[in-house]
């Protein structure tokens, strides 16, 4: 007898059983081969997936820093900058 289900597809259209997996290969996909043999990528995704809030905060923490950061001596080119025109 037929029966309805629920898949989730990644980016290629692969069919996997839960969110969880599909995200991993569309995360393995985007790391690329890494390692000598069998990659480790799908280990890595599957890292990056469940420690996602920690690996977010760590990004906005740098994206605070990035904004914040001004290279040592870029102030003194700025206000040469100001004073010739």
């Amino acid at each position: 007898m037929a029966r309805m289900g629920t898949g989730f597809f990644d980016a290629k259209g692969h069919y996997f059983k839960t969110p969880d997996e599909a995200t991993i290969s569309d995360l393995s996909a985007i790391l690329g081969k890494i390692g000598d043999g069998e990659s480790l990528a799908p280990g890595i995704a599957h890292t990056l997936l469940h420690r996602r809030s920690e690996i977010e905060q760590l990004f906005t923490d740098h994206d605070r820093m990035l904004a914040e950061y001004e290279p040592v001596g870029a102030a003194s080119v700025t206000r040469l900058e100001t004073r010739l025109s």
